[in-house]
């Protein structure tokens, strides 16, 4: 890992990320999840602190901005107290840092997979309607 990294770690059902600083810290949105992150803010906590046990990995992109100027975005939102799971998650902080565009593929993810058991569901349900109609219009006419 390198000054400016976007680094992850896995937790319970999701990867939690932040940006390395090289110098044994990492700037990322601190509070857990499951707790709603009520009390989440943007913090620099110990690599130690941020991995809890975990095995920290580096995210990799084609294109990036520059370590300097990663740490100058993760470092202008220090105290950040804005935090929303689906709009602003520690993924978007991240990946902001890292190319200026504000996103989380987890989010993407999650909702792209909710939409299609939604459909898949809708199709379940309208198929058993149409089953249940034509069965009673049977059971009408004989």
């Amino acid at each position: 890992m390198s000054r400016g990294d976007h680094v992850r770690v896995r937790r319970l059902g999701y990867w939690h990320h932040g940006i390395d600083c090289d110098d044994g810290a990492v700037i990322h949105y601190s509070g857990e999840l499951f707790d709603q992150k009520r009390n989440a803010a943007v913090q620099r906590t110990p690599l130690a602190e941020f991995a809890r046990g975990g095995q920290v990995e580096t995210v990799f992109y084609d294109e990036a901005d520059s370590p300097d100027c990663v740490i100058m975005r993760a470092e202008s939102r220090l105290g950040e107290s804005e935090y929303r799971v689906l709009i602003n998650n520690c993924e978007h902080f991240a990946r902001w840092c890292k190319t200026g565009r504000h996103e989380s593929r987890q989010v993407k993810n999650v909702l792209r997979t909710a939409g299609l058991l939604c459909a898949s569901m809708a199709g379940i349900i309208a198929s058993a309607i149409i089953v249940n109609v034509r069965r009673a219009n049977r059971q009408h006419h004989a």
